[in-house]
């Protein structure tokens, strides 16, 4: 059932001054675009009438076929409470369509809506809860980003140690002012790193956060005069920023469907198809779960990121998957893999397609790992058959590449773009000399 008509948003912005709407929407590469609006201009932008260049954006379409339209989620509208409050800011977020009226197939969002309406046909909606993870920096006397920080602050610290406090209540503060509830939120292991954890929804609602999280978040860290980044490594020798994504299926009347209190874990055989799904496609979707070439510095053993494909029902912190402790309607589990820099829409969809195809075909997820991979031998783990995840933003795109499941999952047009931008990502990276070749290399040769 819809929150609001276009006659609630139109009084809405009339009864508190709302001057400014903000019109957005994702590219394939998870970055936020928006067309910005006067209230004048809202009812045009209501009846679907707003339209914007298409081919301004990096992996939508040509110059030729370049008028596209955005639709606005009336669902999602929200004031900035950041903003002025004479002259106020909203944002609605939208889908982009086709001058036709078809759904524009290059939209992460109509991806994601794709295969969230293939889950509604099998009776299922996907639930899910993001652990999202950044850092806060100083900027120098030009306001510019550095990676320098005056803190020493680890894992729960608290004020005066923790120097970010402040910024972080307030963070927290401005979103639960649009309605955001925040489960957590805490210092993280390395100094200037930060967790906030947002309440369990659904998919859609989740995505639509996510974006709207890191845009506040960057926002209000400039205000307190620091940089937010969600970079996945900023800085070696230190923990990187991840993304946990803690999932689950609930069926029509709203029951979790992961759960079968006669399973000795608690677990239903959805539940481990579902597991199952994700861990036969992780190596072909890790490209959109760590997109970067960056993500990869973060995906090496010592640093508390999961490098080795297995699962645990037990504290176990070292696999892929893990079952954390809750049970009954909050049993679930939590993929440990993804990072801060994901297209959420995208990583979604990938995450419940895997998840999705493991219970059409009856997949069986492979045994429990309760020990510590990063402890054992090269030849235990493969004695156990634990494999691992793409160790390059090159190796993980050769695997993307040679997917029919991801293919079919994105559709040809994201596919293929995706795929055409990573790959001269990763081709400039290797063109590069780095700082560490010079000094390694220099003397020596």
């Amino acid at each position: 059932m819809s929150r609001y008509s276009k006659k609630d948003i139109l009084r809405l912005v009339e009864e508190d001054d709302v001057e400014f709407i903000r019109l957005q929407f994702t590219d394939i590469f998870g970055m936020l675009k928006n067309v910005a609006i006067t209230s004048s201009q809202l009812k045009k932008a209501l009846d679907n009438q707003c339209m914007f260049d298409g081919s301004a954006i990096e992996g939508f379409v040509r110059v030729e076929e370049s008028d596209m339209f955005l639709h606005p989620d009336l669902d999602t509208f929200e004031i900035f409470p950041w903003r002025p409050q004479q002259g106020k800011v909203a944002r609605l977020v939208c889908d982009v369509y086709r001058p036709g009226g078809e759904p524009f197939e290059g939209d992460p969002r109509f991806v994601l809506k794709k295969i969230l309406k293939q889950a509604e046909d099998m009776g299922y909606t996907f639930l899910v809860g993001p652990e999202c993870e950044f850092f806060l920096f100083q900027t120098d006397e030009e306001g510019k980003p550095t990676t320098k920080t005056h803190e020493m602050a680890g894992y729960f610290d608290v004020s005066p140690i923790d120097m970010a406090e402040n910024v972080r209540r307030d963070i927290v503060l401005n979103l639960e002012e649009m309605g955001f509830v925040i489960d957590a939120s805490h210092h993280e292991i390395a100094p200037a790193q930060h967790e906030i954890d947002l309440q369990y929804a659904d998919a859609l609602s989740t995505a639509d956060n996510i974006m709207t999280f890191k845009m506040a978040v960057k926002t209000i860290a400039r205000r307190h005069g620091l940089h937010a980044t969600f970079m996945p490594k900023p800085k070696a020798g230190v923990n990187g920023s991840g993304m946990h994504i803690n999932m689950s299926l609930a069926d029509k009347d709203n029951r979790n469907v992961f759960v079968d209190e006669a399973d000795p874990l608690g677990l239903s055989r959805v539940a481990y198809q579902f597991m199952a799904g994700i861990l036969n496609h992780i190596k072909e979707i890790t490209v959109l779960t760590n997109p970067l070439v960056n993500s990869y510095k973060r995906l090496v053993p010592g640093y508390d990121a999961p490098i080795y494909i297995a699962w645990s029902a037990a504290s176990n912190r070292s696999p892929l998957i893990r079952i954390p402790s809750s049970r009954g309607s909050n049993t679930r589990i939590e993929l440990r893999c993804p990072d801060s820099a994901v297209n959420p829409y995208l990583a979604l969809a990938a995450c419940l397609g895997a998840g999705l195809d493991g219970i059409r075909n009856q997949m069986e997820p492979p045994v429990s790992v309760d020990d510590n991979i990063y402890t054992m031998t090269e030849e235990e783990r493969r004695q156990r058959g634990i494999q691992w995840l793409p160790e390059t933003l090159g190796e993980a795109l050769e695997l993307y590449a040679g997917s029919n499941f991801v293919r079919e999952l994105l559709g040809d047009h994201i596919f293929y773009k995706y795929f055409e931008a990573k790959n001269a990502e990763w081709k400039k990276f290797r063109a590069e000399v780095t700082d560490w070749e010079v000094e390694e290399y220099l003397y020596k040769f």
